[in-house]
Order: structure tokens, then sequence, then C-alpha cells
């Protein structure tokens, strides 16, 4: 191996594992519950793994940016669009969509879906005014806090900064 790709080699970081038993899934609201796989504050990202309860309807919301979603088992669909997200479906939602989500009553399981959230989400009221903002941070903030409500020890969340509690 020559001396460059000696140094190349050595500057890559390793890669990071999570077993499913490493990061608990913890209720966050009423029928939501996360499991949160890493988050980057800087750029404001969050990767987490959530199921939403049968009849679970979140407030509309925008993106302000692109997000990334991989059904894992069960379904939910956005109220404003027909299609439906099922299990083994990818779904991408460009910056600045609207929408809904709602999983249906009729749902036997929770859905089961990893999201990668690119940015914040803006909470809209029933005529469309701007309520609030949730962003990786507020996501992290939340996921520690059930945690340490549920006495569980602070999961290793990757990219979440040592010692920080929110």
């Amino acid at each position: 191996m020559d001396t460059i790709t000696r140094q190349t080699h050595a500057a890559i970081p390793a890669a990071i594992l999570r077993q499913e038993a490493d990061l608990p899934m913890v209720p966050i609201g009423p029928g939501v519950a996360i499991q949160l796989l890493q988050v980057d504050f800087e750029h404001n990202i969050r990767v987490t793994r959530a199921r939403l309860a049968p009849g679970l309807k979140l407030r509309t919301h925008i993106h302000t940016g692109h997000v990334y979603a991989w059904t894992v088992s069960g379904s939910w669909h956005y109220v404003e669009y027909p299609e439906s997200s099922r299990a083994n479906s990818y779904l991408y939602e460009p910056a600045g969509s609207r929408h809904t989500l709602h999983v249906p009553e009729t749902n036997t399981e929770p859905a089961d879906v990893i999201f990668i959230v690119h940015g914040s989400n803006l909470e809209l009221g029933a005529t469309g005014e701007f309520e609030g903002a949730t962003s990786a941070m507020d996501i992290a903030r939340a996921y520690l806090s059930a945690c340490r409500e549920l006495g569980l020890p602070r999961p290793d969340v990757i990219g979440l900064p040592p010692g920080w509690e929110g």
C-alpha cells in the first residue's frame, strides 16, 4: 500500500452501528413512539424509526427540507393525496410539501416507518396559520425526556453531543 492510500484509509472514520436494542422505542405523544437513530444539529437532520398507532392523525405541516420515508410494516397516508404507504414502500417528500399524516383506523398494527428528515416541520393550525416548528433538536429533546421519564439510561444516539440533555 502506498503512502497516499494509507493516509486516505486512516482518515476515513469507522462505520457506526447501533442494534435495535441499543436505542429504546419510547412514546413521545399520543399514538406516537420513536426510536431516535441519529441527529445532526448543525444541519437540522434527524433519523427516526416511528411506530404510529391506528387512527393517528398528526397536524398538517410543511417541511423546510426534504424527507425520505421507508415503511417497514403497516400503512399510512397523507389525507391530501390518494396514495398510501404500505410495508416495504418508499416515499420522497420535497422541501415545501404540505400534508397531514394519517394512519387508518382499520390498521391491525401500528405503521412502522423510518424517516430521514432534513430541516424542520412547520406546524399549521386548522385554518393554515403557523403554530410552531419542530427541529431535530426538538425531537432529540423529546426523545431524551421520554427515556428519562421511563427510567432509561441516556441512549447512545449517533450524532448526539456528549453530555447534551436538551
